[in-house]
């Protein structure tokens, strides 16, 4: 049985459901990011107020601290952090780009060289989905080669046919089963497989055929928001998500901004996520409707407006711009808090608004409204 049930389109956009052990996810959705068993700055019940329905964790860095096998002797990911709902881990493949000076690759996998402690850390797809099911994901992802934007030609080949090889080894890897399931959902760990190809449509094209030809839960793409325009992106976003299989989630991987997401979903896919909320909140930034605003700047010491009026998150609720200014200059912890709530709270509403709106069949309107409204002073 399928994981995944259309419910409505409009135009390319698509609404559903993803079943998973843990509970049904509403898709389009936006997953924060969880790399090390935490969303950073906050707390499992903050996620769980802001109505995320579905987290990311990562398997390099899960597996270098405390280690999978740490976590599964404590019940698996989600005792551990205490996250009631459904979790989808990456396989480390990002890592392949993100670490390419600490690792190499062979056709088996790939070598790293801790970047906490330099010692070796051997990534298989064998060992890749042994970790994620240690883990107790609900939804694993296929170990990739991911290259840059502008790799030659002939890396971008080499890790496409290395990461049709790789998956293949991966559906055949032992399965992890995770107990009964939630209601409606399945009991078993779900398996998504990753297509590649760099900018180029004709082997993305090349590779999603023979991706999808495999026996995956879900398919996403990724190899894209590694160097390249963010216009190119969208070009290939554009031409390859709408011939992704319709029966099964589509997952665009580590994109990206507002406009980003809005892009993504009218062509057509369904799951996103990125570190873009959390860590620009550190940094001051702020997003809201029409762009984002920088909380260190002077003029913000002396305005008491919330950071969007409008926003019923905790941070806009109850404090003004002029406090945050004060806790960012001051460094205090409770800004870090505080900034990602409401980031966090302005991308998970975008895409609940977007769900609505392609339900209604009136998604290019709301696209349109967000991506026009007047940027903040």
């Amino acid at each position: 049985m399928s994981c995944f049930q259309l419910e409505a389109t409009d135009g390319l956009a698509r609404a559903g459901v993803l079943a998973t052990a843990h509970g049904p996810v509403q898709t389009p959705v936006f997953m924060p990011v969880g790399t090390q068993a935490t969303v950073k700055a906050l707390s499992s019940a903050d996620v769980t107020a802001l109505g995320a329905e579905i987290i990311l964790g990562n398997t390099y860095h899960l597996a270098l601290r405390p280690g999978a096998e740490a976590v599964a002797a404590r019940g698996g990911l989600h005792r551990f952090m205490a996250w009631p709902r459904a979790i989808l881990t990456d396989s480390g493949g990002f890592q392949v780009f993100s670490l390419r000076e600490r690792r190499s690759v062979d056709e088996d996998g790939v070598t790293f060289r801790s970047h906490l402690d330099g010692a070796v850390e051997r990534l298989t797809p064998e060992r890749a989905m042994e970790i994620q099911a240690l883990l107790g994901s609900d939804i694993a992802m296929a170990f990739d080669e991911c290259p840059p934007a502008d790799a030659p030609e002939s890396e971008i080949v080499t890790a496409m046919e290395r990461t049709t090889r790789w998956a293949r080894r991966c559906l055949a890897a032992p399965a992890a089963h995770l107990g009964g399931g939630a209601v409606g959902g399945h009991g078993r760990q779900l398996r998504f497989g990753i297509v590649q190809g760099g900018l180029d449509h004709g082997r993305r094209r090349a590779h999603l055929a023979e991706i999808a030809a495999l026996p995956f839960d879900g398919f996403a793409l990724g190899g894209l928001s590694v160097g390249e325009a963010p216009s190119v992106m969208h070009e290939v976003v554009g031409a390859i998500a709408p011939e992704m299989p319709a029966g099964a989630p589509r997952y665009l991987m580590g994109v990206g901004t507002p406009a980003d997401l809005l892009a993504g979903i009218g062509s057509g896919i369904d799951m996103f996520d990125c570190v873009m909320p959390t860590r620009n909140a550190r940094n001051g930034q702020l997003f809201v409707t029409g762009g984002k605003l920088n909380i260190g700047n002077a003029r913000f010491r002396t305005d008491d407006g919330p950071v969007e009026p409008g926003c019923s998150c905790e941070c806009c609720a109850s404090y003004g711009r002029a406090y945050l200014s004060h806790l960012f200059h001051a460094k205090e912890l409770l800004y870090y808090r505080l900034a990602s709530i409401h980031n966090l709270r302005h991308y998970l509403d975008l895409v609940r608004g977007a769900r609505a709106a392609i339900r209604e069949g009136r998604f290019a309107a709301y696209r349109r409204a967000y991506e026009q409204a007047s940027p903040p002073d």
